[in-house]
């Protein structure tokens, strides 16, 4: 990861936006639910009041309301109250109390009043709903006062008749009517008093009880009501602030109808603001991975160009042409994974247990059980595939190299007729390959119906704790809504986590090879302070004591050669199959570097000039002919780009190659297939003997370059070649006697050492390994008239 995240360092400004709009969007995403639970329980239970204490109240209303409030209470509530009593402003009869603004606008004093209010509007509510329990209490309530008058008539009775004087108990006994109907008058009374408690509602009772009575009996209730849960509380003041609403003329369902849509529109605005902000993240995350691939190929590319031969000999070419493209777009699509979902997920993660919280902590346990199940299942993906994802990307190597090997060797493979064999092996590869594709991706398969498993699993448990929290007044339905949509936000963002640590690793694999590329030590490089090569250098090339071995390798290939190679005159190397005449000119122009001795141009040391000047002044021509795709013109001028259309021509004619050129419909504008595919040998290896010698450099270097010409052809571009290099170095490598008789300095090469040096005729009279060569290509009276006498005669001599 840490390798990762250091390519994504040139964007840290993006990145941050990024950051930004993923806050956004989550904080989008996880206002929805909560907008959702207040259109249940606000828009849908409580007729769109949202308000905890009501903005009006009738005057009636109110002296109900202080029945059940403290003194001190009471001067509290009706201190935020303003009395109007004409303009009121609402459809109702009578005077109307109205919420001062200075109380409305404070959020502390609202709360206050909420609490004062809260059970008696919870108390009025009920006695106004006139259920059997509020009638059972208004029974009782009667029942008590009532029998209270009458214990309170026998009390002032017996008081009155204990505080009679002897002269007024006889007149009562000397006039019994009179005593009749004193008795007659207190029984009247008390049946008028009864039956003002009988026709009296619930309100009268308990305006009819004395402060203390009635505070009492208030503090009894509020006793009661202690254990009752806040939102049946909430619940009944709302309904209650509704019948407020209604008596004051006010058009309830406008203000249900207008809450709900107002409150969608919110909703609608946040998710279209969640959609902007979910595109620009898409839109920067995907640029961002896109220049990071582009960057990244960019700099395999640069590196692999500068590699040596010995580098390439470490990293074969299918895996350079699959880390370059494979492993680079695994990357690139974990970057966008990284940016979109990973950052994205903590953030809702967060955001989404901190609202449960402030939810309902209750059932919070259930989303710790949740996130363990999705981690005990990552768990078990990660023991099971997380081998196979480290020998992915092998094996696509594999196929690669396979499928490269077998197209690029068609024609011999048809020649040996073992096509059968070799779609065996590529079909072995492709089912190796297949194989680990399909167990990584019935894990991944598997995990999905496992995942929705425990998502579903959650929501029936919550539905099931939150039914009995319903139940018991704990909860709303809202709230269990809400609870449920961010549950579920929490676990989506946990299991998004786990999806991308679950490609994580074939991403860090491909992230490794990559690094393994652009870490690598570059066996050629250029010199810290380099020299440059002396004005008008004409490229005299000299080996001084060069030995060469081969990176890991045991013993040199090359010992001790020593030569120079001068200007207007060709050197030519010639020797046995693996006697290292390749292996020598590969060092003139870097693509090793010698072990022991020195390379000198024009008396230069090659290492302590830069690579790109060394090779400005080569002309190589490989071994084996390798074209371009474009067309003829561009392939010759491809070491000349400013080149003339007259130096050109002048190329392939000096290369023999305008015979067939001209034959083509369209000339130099012909076009060349990849790899040059549509031209022959020969008129491939001509062409890139045109393209070094378009280039006009001081050395040319030909690594048996004229294998692939018939005599005649080789015979007539030697020649011209000899005319148009007579101020050039040229070196030769070949097989062939015919193509060096005419060299002024041949060398011979055995086994890595320099068995002779010389002329043809002086090889041939003082070099054996020289003799048997060229005894093997030329006949006997060749050999003859070129050593002047008889072979065998001069070799024995010799």
């Amino acid at each position: 990861m840490r390798k990762l995240l250091k390519h994504l360092k040139p964007y840290t400004a993006t990145i941050v936006v990024i950051i930004g709009f993923l806050i956004v969007q989550a904080t989008c995403d996880l206002s929805l639910p909560s907008y959702t639970s207040d259109i249940v329980n606000v828009g849908i239970q409580q007729g769109g009041i949202d308000e905890k204490i009501p903005e009006a109240v009738t005057e009636e209303e109110m002296e109900r309301l202080l029945l059940f409030m403290s003194r001190e209470d009471s001067e509290r509530v009706l201190e935020a109250y303003e009395l109007k009593t004409a303009d009121t402003g609402y459809d109702c009869e009578g005077s109307v109390y109205v919420l001062k603004e200075s109380a409305a606008e404070d959020k502390e004093e609202v709360q206050e009043l909420s609490e004062i209010l809260g059970q008696p509007m919870l108390l009025v509510s009920g006695f106004e709903s006139d259920s059997d329990t509020t009638k059972q209490m208004e029974v009782s309530m009667k029942d008590n006062m009532k029998a209270a008058i009458q214990s309170q008539a026998e009390a002032k009775a017996k008081k009155a008749a204990s505080q009679m004087t002897e002269e007024e108990k006889a007149a009562l006994e000397a006039n019994p009517e009179l005593a009749k109907k004193q008795q007659e008058e207190m029984q009247a009374q008390i049946e008028a008093q009864m039956q003002k408690i009988d026709e009296a509602d619930m309100f009268e009772i308990l305006g009819m009880l004395s402060e203390d009575q009635r505070e009492e009996m208030v503090a009894q209730i509020a006793e009661k009501m202690d254990d009752m849960p806040d939102s049946i509380v909430e619940q009944a003041a709302t309904a209650y602030i509704k019948t407020v609403y209604e008596k004051l003329g006010m058009d309830t369902e406008q203000i249900q109808n207008s809450y709900i849509l107002r409150t969608g529109a919110k909703m609608i605005g946040l998710a279209f603001l969640g959609m902007l902000a979910s595109v620009m993240v898409g839109l920067l995350a995907s640029r961002v991975a896109a220049r990071t691939g582009r960057d990244l190929r960019s700099r395999v590319f640069k590196k692999v160009v500068g590699f040596s031969n010995a580098e390439f000999d470490h990293f074969s070419t299918a895996s350079l042409i699959t880390r370059s493209t494979n492993d680079i777009q695994q990357i690139q699509m974990l970057v966008v994974m990284l940016l979109r979902m990973v950052m994205y997920a903590p953030i809702m993660a967060a955001g989404g247990i901190i609202k449960v919280f402030r939810t309902n902590v209750d059932m919070s346990w259930i989303i710790g059980l949740a996130v363990v199940l999705i981690l005990l299942l990552v768990l078990v993906l990660f023991i099971v595939a997380m081998p196979k994802f480290k020998i992915l990307q092998n094996m696509v190597d594999r196929l690669n190299l396979v499928t490269r090997e077998i197209l690029t060797g068609l024609s011999v493979i048809r020649a040996f007729s073992t096509e059968k064999y070799e779609e065996k092996r590529f079909d072995n590869a492709n089912k190796d390959l297949m194989k680990t594709n399909l167990f990584v991706n019935r894990a991944m398969t598997f995990m999905m119906p496992v995942m929705m498993l425990v998502m579903n699993g959650i929501t029936i448990l919550i539905v099931w704790n939150g039914a009995h929290g319903i139940d018991n007044g704990n909860m709303q339905v809202g709230d269990m809504m809400a609870f449920i949509q961010y549950t579920m936000q929490i676990i989506m963002s946990f299991l998004m986590i786990c999806m991308v640590s679950i490609m994580l690793p074939r991403a860090a694999v491909a992230a490794d090879r990559v690094d393994e590329i652009l870490a690598s030590k570059t066996a050629i490089e250029d010199p810290e302070n380099p020299e440059t090569l002396p004005a008008g250098s004409k490229g005299e090339v000299v080996f001084d004591h060069v030995n060469f071995r081969y990176p890991g390798a045991e013993e040199d290939v090359l010992h001790d050669i020593h030569f120079t190679a001068k200007p207007g005159q060709t050197t030519a190397i010639i020797g046995s199959t693996g006697s290292g005449k390749s292996t020598l000119v590969n060092l003139i122009p870097r693509f090793y570097d010698v072990t022991g001795g020195r390379i000198l141009i024009d008396g230069t040391d090659i290492r302590e000039i830069t690579q790109h000047e060394l090779r400005d002044k080569l002309g190589y021509v490989p071994q084996k002919g390798v074209l371009f795709s474009g067309t003829i013109e561009s392939n010759i001028l491809y070491g000349n780009p400013d080149g003339t259309k007259a130096e050109m021509e002048e190329a392939a004619s000096i290369a023999q190659a305008t015979e067939f050129i001209e034959e083509k419909r369209k000339k130099y504008d012909s076009p060349i297939a990849q790899g040059g595919t549509n031209v022959s040998g020969g008129q491939k290896q001509r062409l890139s003997i045109a393209r070094a010698i378009a280039k006009k450099p001081d050395v040319f270097i030909f690594d048996d370059s004229f294998s692939a010409l018939d005599y005649k052809t080789d015979v007539t571009l030697r020649a011209a070649l000899k005319e148009k290099t007579q101020d050039s170095t040229v070196i030769i490598v070949a097989q062939r006697i015919s193509t060096i008789l005419h060299a002024e300095q041949i060398i011979v090469l055995d086994e890595g050492r320099i068995a002779g040096i010389g002329t043809h005729k002086e090889l041939l009279k003082n070099c054996d390994a020289y003799y048997q060569i060229a005894s093997s290509q030329l006949s006997e009276k060749e050999l003859a008239g070129d050593m002047g006498t008889t072979g065998k005669e001069e070799m024995a001599h010799a």
